[in-house]
């Protein structure tokens, strides 16, 4: 068994030191889709578009003025949270937000006072910018033109996304090929390959939620009867990392992404993201092909668990 997990470990160097680049390159304008597939959705290897959303009118539009005029009225599925850790794992729990309807006014409000107390987030990503803003999709665009045509599909999910800078987004993975578009403020990632697996710690965790009692306090609930939740305990961020000692071979990139910026974040790759206050963003998440490099990455999920490589 040792054998097989300095196999493994020894594979997931090899490929960061094969294909990867030191930092996220950039690219100018709009690509060339066929190009772009070549370069980037192929290889499975991460980069940031400058230019590319020039001719979005939300980049000079979207201030909290236009939202309140445009949208104020709308209510919105806001997560809160007392410490701006959503979806993420606390002690032996994997936390969820509450979740609270709200007008983005009331939103926008809190935003603009003074910050203390809970903390707000609009992540709701079921499209949320299509089913509850739909208000705002004329300042955008309904889909990337030369990503669809790269991927020959629409993307199944636009999602927005404003909050504030206490908001942290735990490390994961998604099945989705995602263009991540920063339309006012700044976006930072912390990027793991999917040939990081090894390096990266998870456990099984009892599902609980947030909810905020009248005194303002929050309690925890348990769902119970609920399957518990797969999820990675570490903060890459912690500058006290002994408890995950193979994390110590990870690579990680580290960009920002600021307004006018679009990042191509390839399927199956780990990441951890801070933003600056009040950051409007939008994505546009296209699901992955479920092709060979995915029966691969299973391949290495089993190895590592089996390794006790994580």
């Amino acid at each position: 068994m040792e054998s097989v997990k300095k196999r493994v470990t020894e594979f997931s160097l090899e490929a960061h030191d094969l294909y990867l680049n030191q930092s996220v390159p950039y690219l100018e304008g709009s690509p060339d889709p066929l190009q772009f597939y070549r370069d980037w959705i192929g290889p499975n290897k991460p980069c940031i578009i400058r230019n590319a959303l020039s001719h979005w009118p939300a980049l000079s539009r979207w201030t909290p003025e236009y939202l309140r005029q445009k949208v104020g009225s709308k209510v919105v599925s806001v997560a809160v949270t007392p410490d701006g850790l959503a979806d993420a794992v606390q002690g032996d729990r994997f936390l969820m937000p509450e979740e609270r309807r709200m007008s983005m006014s009331a939103l926008l409000d809190v935003l603009q006072g003074e910050q203390q107390g809970s903390v707000f987030y609009l992540q709701k990503q079921c499209s949320n910018l299509l089913n509850e803003l739909p208000e705002l999709t004329d300042d955008v665009e309904p889909h990337v033109c030369w990503m669809s045509a790269a991927l020959g599909k629409l993307p199944d999910a636009v999602n927005f996304w404003l909050g504030e800078a206490r908001a942290v987004t735990s490390m994961h993975k998604d099945h989705y090929e995602n263009l991540y578009c920063v339309v006012s403020g700044e976006k930072n990632f912390l990027l793991l390959p999917p040939t990081s697996r090894p390096f990266i710690p998870y456990g099984a965790y009892q599902p609980a939620v947030y909810r905020q009692k009248d005194d303002g306090a929050f309690e925890v609930l348990d769902q119970t009867g609920s399957q518990k939740v797969p999820w990675i305990p570490l903060d890459p961020l912690d500058p006290d990392l002994v408890r995950f000692p193979e994390y110590r071979h990870a690579r990680p990139l580290r960009c920002s992404v600021k307004a006018g910026e679009m990042l191509y974040l390839p399927s199956l790759w780990f990441h951890h993201v801070r933003q600056s206050h009040g950051c409007i963003a939008v994505n546009f998440w296209y699901d992955m092909e479920y092709d060979i490099k995915y029966n691969y990455f299973q391949l290495l999920e089993a190895l590592s668990e089996v390794t006790g490589s994580s």
